[in-house]
């Protein structure tokens, strides 16, 4: 009796780390683009490979991309192939492109500059940066994503003034990192709330069979030494 109980007492804190474990991995997540390499092309940072940074990931919806570059390169996002392809973010439409800061060739001193970029719309995503004529983009400085619904924005990216572009200010060269977010932001926080992208009407079965499948073998594994 006192072998089962012990035995017991060891599987059910188990059963609690399991549960806690399926409900982080549904938490939102906060990505340093490029990690401790910043956000450069590769004349700057030449072992930079943003796209191989950016295939292992899994980008939800209410993730943000963080990117930590300096005034003398912009953060731009766009939905459409040909404006990342070609580089080229002058005939872009104001509808599927966003440039979040844009570089200052007029400034003699390069300052840091950290950009939060929300993701808010599912499917493909793709990032450069756009200014000089395309050469930094064409020097490595881009990458593509595939964003999934996952849990749906969260409350503080639903509302109607959605995230926009934010211009850099100018700052001195001792100054602290220029932090340029939009207005709403809030470090991720895990929610389940519906959002303004709809999914299908059908009940999304994976967080569910993660969670209970997690309880339902703990319970499993308790009730069997039970029996004993």
């Amino acid at each position: 009796m006192a072998q089962q109980q012990g035995i017991i007492f060891f599987f059910i804190p188990l059963l609690f780390l399991l549960v806690a474990r399926c409900t982080w991995c549904d938490a939102y997540q906060n990505y340093t683009v490029g990690e401790s390499l910043g956000w450069y092309d590769v004349l700057e940072a030449p072992k930079a490979d943003y796209q191989k940074w950016a295939s292992h990931k899994n980008f939800s919806l209410g993730d943000f991309l963080i990117f930590n570059t300096d005034n003398n390169h912009s953060v731009t996002q766009t939905y459409n192939f040909t404006t990342y392809k070609l580089c080229d973010y002058d005939n872009a439409l104001d509808n599927d492109t966003l440039e979040w800061a844009a570089a200052d060739p007029s400034s003699t001193s390069p300052h840091p500059v950290s950009v939060a970029v929300p993701l808010v719309k599912t499917g493909p995503t793709y990032f450069l940066s756009s200014d000089y004529d395309g050469e930094q983009c064409q020097n490595g400085q881009h990458f593509k994503i595939n964003v999934t619904y996952g849990q749906g924005l969260p409350p503080s990216l639903r509302s109607d003034d959605s995230p926009g572009p934010v211009s850099p200010q100018s700052g001195d060269d001792d100054s602290v990192p220029e932090t340029l977010v939009p207005s709403n932001f809030d470090d991720p926080k895990d929610t389940s709330d519906d959002d303004e992208v709809k999914p299908s009407k059908s009940i999304a079965l994976i967080p569910f069979s993660n969670l209970f499948g997690f309880q339902l073998l703990g319970l499993f594994l308790v009730f069997e030494f039970f029996s004993f």
